[in-house]
């Protein structure tokens, strides 16, 4: 197993203490911090795996497939947590999720068809469209006033 998948991996560990750190008290409200670090590190891992795998011809089908899947685990676990503590609306990671199965759906239907659809083919504007929800999760983890913005957005709509 070469080191971008393992970094996968790794990502996909680091969501159970995510998980943890952020909804239960552990370490008091030293654990949010705990989980804050954990979600950086997870997506910092995010970002190095994909260089990496480039970088030195190290993609794999295991790479194209568990990449997607630990960024949707991550992501839908964070929103979930905060659908949990009351920090944003149930209706809005519905939103988020189906969008997300969605998108694998069409994946699916095109690798059984030996086309394989990656991130990187998608041009920048269509990827602000795409990625625009999970991006915009990821600022919403942590954010000390998420309950009056997700308020505000809520009432918007």
């Amino acid at each position: 197993m070469n080191l971008p998948n393992k970094l996968t991996i790794f990502r996909v560990i680091l969501i159970v203490p995510f998980v943890l750190f952020l909804l239960t008290d552990l370490c008091g409200e030293n654990g949010k911090w705990i989980a804050l670090a954990l979600f950086i590190v997870a997506s910092l891992t995010d970002m190095l795996d994909g260089k990496i795998a480039r970088k030195y011809n190290l993609v794999t089908n295991f790479g194209k497939f568990m990449d997607p899947l630990a960024d949707k685990l991550l992501v839908c676990s964070a929103m979930i947590c905060l659908v949990a503590t009351g920090k944003i609306p149930a209706w809005i990671v519905i939103i988020i999720i189906a969008r997300e199965f969605i998108i694998s759906g069409f994946r699916l239907v095109a690798a059984d068809n030996g086309v394989v659809i990656l991130g990187a083919t998608v041009s920048k504007e269509q990827r602000k469209v795409i990625a625009g929800p999970d991006v915009q999760m990821r600022g919403f983890v942590f954010l000390k006033d998420a309950d009056n913005l997700v308020k505000d957005i809520s009432t918007t709509f």
